[in-house]
């Protein structure tokens, strides 16, 4: 499962995972959303009110394997959608913090919460150099395909964002010079 699978990150996360053989449930806001998850490559696409019950509808009733939460708010519902035995990776925060998470949830169902900051991984200069190499060849051999919702000058700065705080961009929003 991908939430705002839509969102730049998402659509990218939708097709690394089906070029990896994944079945994939997108979660998103809207039924233009949902169009271009499955656009991108997604098995299915929700909307927040019906997600984990597709999760479980999807999987004979066992859940995700795998819950990908950007969104923070819905870290619990997350954690419900998983199989027993499943992983959460918690990786933002765009709707607000999570609540605080049990730890006998986890132990009780088995489940592996993981998450972390990019900047903790991409230390430095030739990780990034590294990781961006390996994105650029997922893109020349057709893996991915990134799907940019707009493009501003980077001096409209503040209309990129309220054009990302209006929830209608499908894929990323560039700044450019």
């Amino acid at each position: 499962m991908v939430h705002a699978a839509a969102g730049g990150v998402g659509l990218l996360l939708v097709q690394m995972l089906k070029s990896l053989g994944a079945v994939v449930l997108g979660i998103a806001s809207s039924e233009a959303k949902r169009d271009a998850v499955i656009t991108a490559g997604a098995d299915a696409a929700v909307g927040y009110g019906e997600w984990v019950q597709a999760a479980r509808s999807l999987t004979g009733g066992h859940g995700a394997n795998v819950v990908y939460d950007s969104v923070g708010r819905t870290l619990a519902d997350s954690l419900a959608a998983a199989r027993i035995g499943g992983t959460v990776v918690f990786y933002g925060m765009a709707a607000g913090d999570p609540d605080p998470v049990d730890p006998r949830l986890l132990m009780d169902r088995s489940l592996t919460l993981t998450g972390g900051d990019l900047w903790n991984v991409l230390t430095g200069p030739e990780v990034r150099r590294e990781r961006a190499a390996m994105l650029f060849e997922q893109i020349r051999q057709g893996a991915v395909k990134p799907h940019i919702a707009a493009r501003f000058l980077l001096r409209d700065g503040a209309r990129a964002h309220e054009y990302l705080e209006s929830r209608a961009a499908i894929g990323k929003v560039l700044l450019t010079l």
